[in-house]
């Protein structure tokens, strides 16, 4: 009996920490490298970029730096879902040629930009065609894909045309989904003390 209580209480717990993470902003970070394409290249550029998405709100900001470029500035966009996380290529989600304002012709630079992911505009119109026909199954499937490591942000340049930074988004874990699952953390291990031959 005391086995099924701790279980419910964990589920409970456990559902309480992913209903309360799928209401908040999810923010997504990488570090943007030649290392990182496919293939690999030898520019010495680096870049980050961070990514705040809440699919309940539509609200997308992205942020990135980068400098050292070895081409002049061409495009940047996300793409998105590979086959196995953190590696391989996809196709672009994201708006085509380049985020809208995002600098061109430069080999140093700073872009930050909030967009509305329930406007067709902000998507590659093929990306919203493999992922449902709707603009909210782009969300699920990028949401999904970010939080997988499947999806990656790339700055192509004239001398990398293919792209000459990239990196794999990653989430950010927040402060209070680490307290939930901490909270939990003692009935996982009381269940594991009481089940039979542990």
């Amino acid at each position: 009996m005391k086995n099924h209580l701790s279980e419910g209480l964990l589920a409970a717990a456990l559902l309480f920490g992913c209903a309360a993470a799928q209401a908040d902003p999810v923010t997504f970070t990488a570090n943007l490298s030649g290392a990182a394409e496919a293939p690999p290249n030898a520019s010495p550029a680096t870049g980050s970029v961070t990514v705040v998405f809440d699919i309940a709100t539509h609200y997308f900001s992205i942020a990135t730096s980068f400098s050292g470029l070895q081409g002049n500035s061409a495009a940047a966009h996300i793409h998105c879902c590979t086959a196995s996380p953190g590696a391989g290529t996809a196709g672009v989600a994201t708006m085509l040629p380049t985020f809208t304002g995002f600098p061109a012709s430069v080999t140093d630079g700073n872009y930050s930009a909030v967009f509305d992911t329930s406007l067709a505009s902000f998507w590659n119109a093929s990306f919203i065609n493999n992922n449902g026909g709707t603009t909210a199954g782009a969300e699920a499937a990028l949401l999904a894909a970010m939080g997988a490591g499947t999806s990656y942000f790339n700055l192509h340049s004239s001398e990398y045309p293919g792209g000459e930074i990239r990196g794999f988004l990653a989430p950010v874990p927040e402060p209070r989904q680490a307290v939930l699952l901490l909270a939990g953390l003692p009935l996982l291990l009381l269940r594991r003390r009481r089940a039979p031959g542990a």
